[in-house]
């Protein structure tokens, strides 16, 4: 190996051999990171010789990824809505089809100012930072279970210069206030669907941000139930859902009095995101 051209092809090889899905992508965009250069530089400067030290980088990375291990762990980075955020083995990957619960969330929210937002199962921080960003004057609170994760949405936070509360709790349990909008992408994935998952998720990503316990619905059932006490009065409920659950998901929440409830579709056509409306009675002194 001794010119750019020569490592890309190792990495591509060395990737196809571990039936890695998009080896020839991800072998160019590991050295992409690894050499700091971009396409039009590399079509430029291909055959130059490439220096010791990338070469031993660019080899640990590409074995590491042979094994399955994230992209997105090796680089540090995952893009999100037009953002860059930081990820490690503590959160979960950011994935373009959780962007249909950020344009569904913008969409509802239109023309509101001043809203106050509860991120519920935050993670990385993503789709809660997306939104502030996105919104006039909106603020928010991230909510996580896992302490490690909220660490990860606090330097997210820091980096895209964007004030966040964020607090370790047990779904509601230290959450206090009243608010606009919450939104959540939970755990959703039925516990024994996830051991055939790829491997990519199954051994590197976080057990606790996937597993949804027996029917993959445990953290709706909980947050549909106690999200009526803190939304304001036609305050949004608004969930990422896995591609089966948009009749169950909308069944809990029209069971518990939400209105307009309605579930939308990616852009493969599934179901992806359930929205939903809180109407309290009004109180006669």
């Amino acid at each position: 190996m001794k010119t750019y051209k020569d490592a890309l092809e190792y990495g591509k090889k060395s990737l196809l051999e571990c039936e890695i899905e998009d080896a020839q992508l991800d072998a160019w965009l590991l050295l992409e990171y690894v050499c700091g250069i971009s396409r039009g530089w590399y079509f430029v400067h291909e055959d130059e010789d490439i220096s010791q030290e990338c070469i031993e980088r660019y080899k640990m990375l590409i074995e590491k990824r042979g094994k399955h291990i994230p992209l997105q762990q090796l680089t540090k980075e995952a893009y999100f809505y037009g953002m860059k955020f930081f990820v490690n083995e503590n959160v979960l990957i950011p994935r373009q089809d959780t962007e249909v619960l950020v344009e569904r969330v913008l969409n509802l929210a239109k023309g509101k100012e001043n809203l106050k937002i509860l991120d519920m199962c935050t993670g990385s921080g993503c789709i809660l930072l997306s939104l502030l960003a996105n919104l006039e004057k909106a603020s928010g609170i991230g909510v996580d279970l896992s302490e490690k994760a909220l660490e990860v949405a606090r330097r997210n936070g820091k980096e895209q210069g964007i004030e966040v509360s964020w607090i370790q709790s047990d779904l509601f349990d230290k959450v206090s206030g009243i608010y606009d909008i919450i939104v959540s992408n939970p755990p959703y994935i039925e516990t024994s669907v996830i051991e055939n998952l790829m491997d990519e998720v199954k051994l590197y990503e976080p057990r606790m941000a996937l597993d949804g316990t027996e029917d993959g619905l445990f953290f709706y059932k909980s947050i549909v139930e106690q999200a009526v006490e803190y939304l304001k009065d036609d305050g949004i409920l608004a969930f990422e859902i896995g591609y089966n659950q948009g009749k169950a998901v909308s069944e809990l929440m029209n069971e518990k009095g939400y209105i307009g409830v309605q579930v939308w579709q990616d852009l493969a056509g599934l179901d992806r995101v359930v929205t939903g409306r809180v109407k309290k009675e009004e109180q006669h002194v």
